[in-house]
């Protein structure tokens, strides 16, 4: 790491006054492109000796040096509707139950183990429904996304580099190079495309090359392989393009402060993967929230990020799994942070006639 570098990840650690302020600007690429993690995989190895992934709390520390400003968060999160719980039953006209568990895009042995009951509802279930099918298949996902260039590259002449100062620019460069990247490899790609292979950190990764299955991934081909329905939601094309269409200024500034955090985002994924395996999906993102800088644009362009990639893609799940969750007996899987608030899944899903329960 270079002294320059150093000094920026310390200025911007001391912005943030050590209270995970900075925890918006890495996951909210990271959750954009939990679905596209597909792209790191692409030529999996054979799964041996995976690494295993540390990380320590963030809101442990959010709470000892602000416990004031801990309450408020807590009670904003105790305040999102459906937050405490990623498995549901559905119901519905007397047919048979159906069940939804929102999911965590990640390879760690203790999400992929699924909460207790999920394994059983997923055995006795006829059909499995995730947010992509095209996710059973590395290869055709691959090409999938190859085939669309103006979604991936730039192709108008510009590359990375015409939107970056020229500190932002090495700050990249150097975190790329610690990927084994380098910018002049990777300028003509699209933000969102760079931020897939610096948006998790290097151990998830490295699982992931090595053939480790993120949970929504696992369940697919398990699905296919037990003779089970496999069904999407969306397709990833649908996906990319959700992505695609936030403004590049937003991208561009997640981009360079996901790469400045380094090795860090292992505590973004652990306090995440605490969060979830809790329950608590509801403080993830009010924790998001709290964590944005304060300025007018930044906030607008995190209502546009959370508008495009959160809600409109709640409605269009909830929509589309309508259908097939009328004849009963499903097993439904999507990222758990589509499931709460007053626009999430299990809300939608119930303005369309279902029975949610949370089952504890």
């Amino acid at each position: 790491m270079t002294v320059l570098l150093h000094k920026r990840r310390m200025a911007l650690a001391d912005r943030m006054a050590d209270t995970g302020l900075w925890l918006l600007a890495a996951v909210n690429m990271l959750i954009a492109l939990s679905f596209l993690v597909v792209l790191a995989s692409l030529s999996p190895a054979n799964a041996q000796d995976l690494p295993v992934c540390g990380g320590n709390n963030l809101l442990t520390r959010y709470e000892t040096n602000d416990p004031a400003a801990f309450a408020k968060l807590r009670a904003e999160a105790d305040a999102v509707p459906n937050g405490k719980t990623i498995f549901w039953k559905i119901e519905k006209d007397g047919k048979p139950a159906s069940w939804l568990l929102g999911t965590m895009h990640v390879t760690d042995p203790r999400v992929v183990a699924m909460p207790d009951g999920a394994r059983k509802a997923f055995d006795e279930a006829a059909t499995v429904v995730v947010e992509s099918d095209e996710i059973a298949d590395e290869k055709k996902a691959g090409v999938t996304i190859l085939a669309r260039p103006d979604l991936t590259m730039f192709n108008d002449g510009k590359s990375i580099t015409d939107f970056l100062s020229k500190d932002d620019a090495e700050t990249l460069a150097e975190g790329l190079k610690g990927r084994g990247l380098s910018l002049a490899a990777v300028e003509r790609m699209k933000p969102w495309m760079i931020a897939s292979f610096v948006a998790l950190p290097a151990c998830e990764i490295a699982r992931k090359t090595a053939g480790a299955a993120f949970l929504d991934q696992k369940l697919a081909k398990d699905a296919l392989a037990e003779g089970k329905t496999l069904k999407g939601l969306e397709t990833l094309i649908e996906q990319i393009s959700a992505l695609d269409s936030l403004p590049i200024e937003p991208q561009i500034q997640g981009l360079v402060q996901t790469v400045a955090l380094g090795d860090t985002l292992q505590d973004v994924i652990e306090t995440m993967s605490q969060l979830y395996l809790a329950g608590d999906v509801g403080m993830i993102m009010p924790m998001m929230r709290a964590a944005a800088p304060q300025a007018e644009g930044d906030v607008d362009s995190y209502a546009d990020f959370e508008q495009r990639i959160i809600i409109d893609r709640n409605h269009t799940m909830a929509t589309r799994a309508a259908p097939i969750l009328a004849d009963g007996n499903v097993f439904m899987a999507v990222g758990a942070l589509h499931l709460p608030g007053a626009e999430g899944v299990v809300e939608l899903l119930r303005k369309e006639g279902f029975t949610v329960t949370a089952v504890n």
